[in-house]
């Protein structure tokens, strides 16, 4: 009998820890606070910032020049059934893998949505969903304009353009909406403008730079997310003339891919766990070549110039 009891306070002891062991081993995972730049692919370079005042956050920003030979850009095509819904639900890792892609981002807002506990949400993956605002794919459109969702949208030659109207121009090729329209120099103006997880998807004047840029949150002394003044300021920073805000929360994701897989770039948080990614509806994707032997050099003695 004391043996029973030995066991079963043993169960318990280890149907106790080892959640607590699960959630500390995630958050060691999370990406190291500390500065860091590095060319992804040819065409693609990434860049970690790490903020600590007013609050700690950390911004990840994929820059992607769209005019370079290999880059190709591509939105999540829709599956269509007759429960009128126009998507199916999946983690940014796996959109990326199912393409094939270099990199993804998590894109449009979606419903039906609920998350109560890391076990107790929707979507799981391959859930039906379906999207705001204005979504073309291989320009194959999935769901229609909306006027209070702003749209990015891309041309056939990859130009990109940012629409306020929520209607792409006919020769869109792939197009996913947002919520707001950021300028660097017209702050945003809102009744509260709280620090948040954020996904952004940003433009130079010619539509030929695209920045993917997503900002961790809800994740104290990690980082705690930015608000849209921060966004405004780091826009202006790197160059961009507009960007559009994606849906982001425990959806911000950026994933890229790496010789054994699919690589998290940033820390998502769904369900309140560090490091877990969401099934979302849409998701930007990029297409890019692997940097030449050449190209990294000329890279790398520019990162050690002084």
């Amino acid at each position: 009998m004391q043996r029973l009891r030995i066991w079963g306070w043993a169960a318990i002891c280890f149907s106790l820890l080892t959640p607590l062991y699960c959630y500390g081993r995630s958050q060691w995972q999370r990406p190291a606070q500390t500065p860091q730049i590095q060319q992804l692919f040819a065409g693609i370079t990434y860049q970690r910032q790490v903020y600590t005042s007013p609050r700690p956050y950390i911004v990840h920003i994929a820059k992607i020049d769209l005019t370079h030979p290999g880059i190709r850009v591509i939105a999540t095509p829709g599956q269509p059934a007759d429960d009128d819904n126009e998507f199916r639900a999946q983690p940014t890792s796996a959109f990326l893998t199912q393409f094939r892609l270099q990199l993804a981002m998590n894109a449009g807002y979606f419903y039906h949505f609920n998350e109560k506990t890391p076990w107790d949400y929707a979507p799981h993956t391959g859930g039906r969903v379906n999207v705001l605002g204005q979504s073309i794919s291989m320009g194959q459109p999935y769901s229609p304009p909306q006027k209070q969702w702003p749209v990015l949208c891309f041309d056939q030659s990859q130009r990109g353009r940012i629409v306020a109207t929520g209607h792409c121009p006919s020769d869109t090729l792939h197009a996913v909406a947002g919520n707001y329209i950021l300028h660097p120099d017209q702050p945003l103006q809102l009744d509260s403008d709280k620090p948040y997880a954020r996904s952004i998807a940003a433009l130079d004047q010619t539509g030929t730079t695209l920045w993917l840029i997503v900002v961790d949150g809800k994740q104290p002394d990690y980082s705690e997310g930015a608000t849209f003044a921060d966004i405004e300021q780091l826009i202006k920073q790197i160059g961009a003339d507009i960007a559009l805000n994606l849906d982001g929360g425990g959806s911000t994701t950026l994933v890229t891919s790496t010789r054994s897989g699919a690589k998290l770039l940033n820390a998502p948080i769904h369900g309140k766990w560090p490091m877990n990614e969401r099934p979302v509806a849409t998701h930007l994707g990029i297409y890019a070549s692997p940097i030449g032997e050449m190209a990294d050099a000329q890279f790398n003695s520019l990162q050690n110039a002084p």
